[in-house]
């Protein structure tokens, strides 16, 4: 069994930066690649982007250039590393993890994000 836990998140005022982690552990041999979600309240999960094996990255269209992406393979964990924060960022965001050899995907935890003045 694979187990994700995300950490980071929390409060930060508008133009602010913050650091979410994804953190795969277990029977995992590697990560094929990490999706992050965001879910606001009172709306449907949605795509924040990707960070394959091979380093193939996508971002939406409302994140790019202020988001990144990037992974330590020795350690099964992945990062998202959010900038110039916006109210509208403002969101549960969620890992999904495909390991190698896993025909499963891993969800992590959620983490809250909260961006406000």
């Amino acid at each position: 069994q694979v187990r994700v836990v995300q950490t980071g998140g929390g409060s930060v005022q508008p133009g602010g930066s913050l650091r979410l982690s994804c953190v795969a552990s277990g029977n995992i041999r590697g990560i094929r690649a990490i999706i992050w979600y965001r879910q606001a309240a009172g709306t449907q999960r949605e795509l924040v982007g990707s960070l394959t094996g091979d380093s193939m990255v996508y971002y939406a269209d409302a994140v790019k250039g202020r988001f990144t992406f990037s992974r330590d393979d020795a350690n099964n964990t992945g990062y998202l590393q959010m900038s110039s924060l916006k109210p509208e960022d403002t969101a549960v965001y969620y890992c999904n993890v495909s390991p190698f050899y896993d025909s499963k995907t891993y969800w992590g935890q959620g983490t809250q994000v909260t961006v406000s003045s």
